[in-house]
């Protein structure tokens, strides 16, 4: 047996475990979820839904169009490559990782103070504390999860069941709110109004920042990478967004049956909790609360965690990683405490700071699997995802670009 043929049973030896089996690409597949459905996927919905009425379907169409062209893509790569979007940077040039890592992470501080803001208004709706008092309990749990290393697997374990419990409710919020079905299909094609912000914001919201990069690379630590696992990278970065865009039109038919009825939420400081109340009562509203703060700590940790190994060196210690996190944590906090804007305005400028990100690290992506074949191992990239995924970067450029005036607007108040 040659040395070659040697190396690649010893490869595949080591591979064969992780790649076999669905649960831990399934992991991935739920990261990306979770961290797409967080208190700003929660509060955007429910803003624009109550703003634009049933022609909102539409934003959510083309957002999720957008959100699997995106995927496919940085999938393909990183999972043909087997290497992180910051490895591939630095490697296309140096220093590059490093200053796209710093802009996913600039992106996942402004998040990651719109999530605490979540955790606030989900504190808020759940045991009717203060916004700014939830939030900071919130942000001191997080901190508490890097500090307790244990508390991780049962953290994981609670995601799970709030997830479910979401889903149900959420379901169920929509079966007893009645929305109107036909007019809600109507306009998913052909809608009354549009809003390039609405657009921005949900494909920042959802693929945009640290949450592009989440998913692709848990399932670099699974061993299911190199071309002869496309077909399931492929699979599995559809399904992610499908999941997100699932739970996107069931809380907008949800939100939509509430307004539909007459009922003004415009005014209200915490909008989605008042829609749930009116849809399901008491009882609606408490779980509501349950839902958004669980979404919102699991955002905080994961934005932190994601957004610090951009910032780390991968032989960093877990105690170096920890610091850093805690320290993202804390600096997170700070400005959320001391910006004084309001938690619904922080979580959707957040999502449309995300959205202008994503062109950077999408436009790294697609160079890597058009020019740079070497860091493929030698797999030719598909010329219809190229062109799917080109035009689907230059039409996050040109949101991002109609967005920005709008973007002003809602950080002055407008």
């Amino acid at each position: 047996m040659s040395s070659h043929d040697s190396t690649a049973e010893n490869t595949a030896a080591v591979r064969t475990p992780k790649a076999t089996g669905s649960g831990t690409l399934l992991g991935a597949i739920f990261l990306m979820a979770t961290s797409a459905i967080g208190p700003g996927f929660i509060t955007q919905t429910t803003n624009f839904t109550i703003t634009m009425g049933a022609a909102f379907a539409a934003a959510i169409l083309i957002s999720i169009l957008v959100d699997i062209a995106v995927q496919l893509n940085v999938w393909r790569v990183i999972g043909v490559s087997a290497k992180r979007s910051n490895t591939l940077g630095n490697e296309v040039l140096p220093g590059l990782g490093w200053a796209i890592g710093g802009m996913v992470a600039l992106g996942g501080l402004v998040f990651n103070v719109g999530n605490i803001a979540g955790g606030g208004l989900g504190l808020n709706a759940l045991f009717g504390l203060d916004a700014k008092i939830g939030g900071l309990i919130t942000a001191a749990i997080a901190i508490g999860v890097f500090l307790w290393k244990a508390a991780g697997k049962a953290l994981d374990t609670l995601v799970i069941v709030l997830g479910f419990i979401m889903i149900i409710l959420m379901i169920y919020v929509t079966a007893v709110s009645s929305p109107p079905y036909g007019e809600a299909l109507k306009q998913t094609v052909i809608p009354d109004q549009w809003s390039f912000v609405a657009v921005t914001t949900l494909i920042g919201g959802t693929v945009g920042g640290y949450i592009t990069y989440s998913g692709a690379h848990r399932m670099i630590d699974t061993g299911i990478t190199g071309p002869e696992n496309i077909s399931r990278i492929s699979r599995s970065s559809i399904v992610s967004i499908l999941v997100t865009g699932v739970m996107r039109f069931l809380l907008f038919l949800a939100i939509l049956g509430v307004v539909s009825t007459g009922v003004d939420l415009t005014n209200e400081e915490n909008q989605a909790a008042s829609a749930f109340q009116h849809a399901a009562g008491t009882l609606g509203l408490r779980l509501f609360g349950m839902i958004l703060w669980g979404a919102a700590i699991t955002s905080v940790v994961g934005a932190a965690f994601t957004s610090v190994s951009f910032l780390t060196k991968q032989g960093a210690s877990v105690w170096t990683r920890n610091i850093v996190t805690v320290a993202f944590i804390v600096v997170s906090s700070i400005v959320f405490t001391f910006l004084g804007k309001a938690p619904t305005t922080l979580l959707i400028i957040a999502g449309s700071v995300n959205g202008l990100i994503l062109p950077v690290g999408f436009a790294l992506i697609l160079w890597v699997g058009w020019r740079r074949r070497d860091l493929m191992n030698g797999y030719v990239y598909p010329v219809w995802l190229l062109v799917i995924g080109t035009v689907t970067w230059l039409l996050t450029i040109y949101l991002g670009w109609q967005a920005l005036g709008g973007i002003a607007k809602l950080w002055q108040g407008g």
